[in-house]
């Protein structure tokens, strides 16, 4: 079985239960709860549902399949890329770290980009191939397949090694009070430390990453100099995040 379809089997058995606990999802599907519980993870760091001691609750009365989830997300995406673009300029160096909203701002590139991009994002790859004026850097580290990104401490170590303009960070969640933060412990340290080697910190979040948390803390908002969403700028729901020093676009 896809992991796409695993994820379906759970956000359906969510519809009709409310709860699952890993060890139900394993029989059902005939996998080990280890692999259970990284689809819960992946699935809670997207929005889609929870996650509880031994399982996950629902978010929604009516949650979207994963597949309506990714073509629902991959419009506010395309909204976020278009508007980075205005931030790159010829000759800079570029932070770029895991998800997809990065991989969206490349594949919006313009054919003739010329500018470096130093990431760990291995899904950026392919998305990069046919731009010959584009120096791609990635970073080495121990490899996370469920998030195609090279994570640990060899990772930032590397990552000291570069002095970004800008650093396009993808926000696994952003509110007021605490700041960016991340859904795992690997993922925060390898953001603060492109933020550390970064001039300037452009968030990236959508507005379904708008006030919300996530266990491990990034930053404060006094560490963003730009944030990006899907959103207009004169929307009523990023007024928490105006007067904080930051723009917002």
């Amino acid at each position: 079985m896809l992991k796409e379809e695993r994820f379906d089997h759970i956000l359906e058995a969510l519809k009709e239960k409310e709860k699952v606990t890993y060890e139900t999802l394993a029989t059902d599907l005939k996998v080990s709860e280890d692999t259970i519980l990284r689809d819960i993870d992946f699935l809670h760091h997207n929005g889609m549902l929870s996650k509880v001691r031994g399982g996950a609750i629902l978010l929604s009365k009516n949650p979207l399949n994963f597949q309506d989830r990714t073509s629902h997300l991959s419009e506010g995406k395309q909204v976020i890329a278009l508007k980075a673009q205005q931030f790159i300029k010829s000759g800079m160096t570029v932070f770029m770290d895991g998800g997809t909203t990065n991989c969206t701002i490349a594949a919006h590139l313009p054919v003739d980009a010329k500018f470096r991009i130093v990431t760990n994002n291995m899904a950026l790859i392919p998305v990069l191939a046919r731009f010959k004026n584009i120096e791609l850097i990635l970073l080495g580290g121990a490899y996370n397949r469920d998030t195609e990104t090279n994570l640990g401490a060899k990772t930032c170590e590397e990552i000291g090694n570069y002095i970004a303009d800008i650093y396009f960070l993808g926000a696994c969640a952003i509110q007021q009070q605490f700041g960016v933060t991340a859904a795992f412990a690997e993922e925060a340290a390898t953001k603060q430390a492109m933020l550390n080697a970064a001039k300037q910190t452009i968030v990236l979040g959508n507005i379904e990453k708008l006030n919300s948390t996530e266990p491990f803390k990034v930053c404060g908002l006094e560490a963003i100099s730009i944030l990006i969403t899907d959103l207009p700028g004169n929307d009523e729901q990023l007024n928490p995040y105006r007067n904080n020093g930051f723009k917002i676009v």
